[in-house]
């Protein structure tokens, strides 16, 4: 069981996970492609039908296509490779958008194939930035970085970050700095309430900030709860009244916070009062350009870890890190098999 919690998406793409990487392959050639400036259209040669059909049943048999998507298998033109041209495999969805890979057809006939050129760039640590949002752990030379989005209201998310911390700290000190950015999905009520209470308190206090998020991520089952809610001495409870009493807490919250921390209560509470989510539409967007659409999702210097897994596999991402960056680390724990520890 993979823990993980998603954005809702069409369902037909739901069923295509089979094709998700390669899709994003597909993405990203193409974008690197139109990246690179306009490009003269090469003639295509039109397959001949049967030919079209033995190339279709090839990839639906070797990719197990569900029975609802229909394959098109279109537009051979030459490609860059001795020997084979380029035809493109377009997979219709009913009801829902199109997507579409590039195959190798040998000159013969005889042999498909699918090859993808992936630029390795400069420093993967760099494929996401800090964006000025509050750290912890080390300083910004700390040879690691994590950047974690987080959705305060997500339980995936509230067990990942109790795995982390403060056990991560604990093993590598200041070699890692993590910094968290908002990732609120649609589906959870008051998270972008609480994103938005969460950063009125960092632009006074970065350990505020992440007491808060502790705070809301040990608690998150408490928030907005009421224990008398459909007893006798209550009326019966709506989702309209636990996201008000969610939204009360998150509020109070964030005001003791500040308090403890010394913070501007003025400032803090019209910043509350405010609930401006600019920021947090900004991290949204960000998110989309990076073809995040889970959480929580935690970048280790470029790395890309999905879900709630165990924390072994973290430890084991930001050793590879620190080794590739020249530095010691901790004496390796074991790897729990698949499954295991979740």
């Amino acid at each position: 069981m993979k823990f993980v919690q998603k954005q809702p998406s069409h369902p037909s793409f739901l069923r295509l996970n089979a094709f998700r990487g390669a899709m994003s392959v597909a993405a990203i050639t193409a974008a690197l492609f139109a990246a690179q400036g306009c490009r003269a259209q090469t003639a295509s040669t039109p397959l001949t039908p049967e030919l079209a059909r033995k190339i279709a049943i090839t990839i639906r048999n070797k990719a197990q296509v569900p029975y609802y998507v229909d394959v098109k298998v279109t537009d051979r033109k030459p490609s860059t490779f001795a020997g084979y041209d380029e035809v493109k495999a377009e997979f219709i969805v009913p009801n829902g958008p199109s997507q579409h890979l590039m195959f190798l057809l040998s000159k013969d006939n005889k042999t498909l194939g699918q090859f993808n050129i992936f630029p390795l760039g400069d420093n993967p640590r760099d494929t996401v930035s800090e964006g000025n949002r509050p750290a912890r752990g080390g300083g910004e030379k700390a040879p690691v970085r994590i950047v974690v989005f987080d959705d305060l209201q997500c339980p995936y998310c509230a067990k990942m970050h109790q795995a982390l911390f403060p056990a991560l700290l604990n093993r590598y000190g200041d070699k890692v700095r993590i910094v968290y950015k908002d990732f609120p999905l649609s589906q959870h009520p008051w998270a972008i309430h609480a994103a938005v209470d969460a950063n009125c308190l960092a632009a006074q206090s970065t350990p505020g900030y992440w007491e808060m998020v502790d705070n809301i991520h040990g608690r998150l089952h408490e928030i907005g709860h009421d224990p008398l809610a459909n007893t006798a001495q209550s009326k019966p409870d709506t989702p309209e009244a636990a996201l008000a009493r969610a939204k009360t807490e998150l509020d109070r919250m964030t005001l003791d916070e500040g308090k403890k921390h010394k913070a501007d209560t003025k400032k803090l509470q019209a910043c509350i009062t405010a609930q401006d989510d600019s920021a947090i539409k900004e991290s949204l967007k960000e998110a989309q350009e990076l073809n995040i659409d889970a959480a929580p999702l935690l970048i280790i210097n470029g790395e890309r870890i999905a879900g709630a897994v165990p924390v072994e596999y973290v430890y084991k991402a930001v050793d590879d890190a620190l080794i590739a960056a020249g530095v010691t680390p901790p004496p390796a724990v074991p790897l729990p098999r698949p499954g295991e520890g979740q």
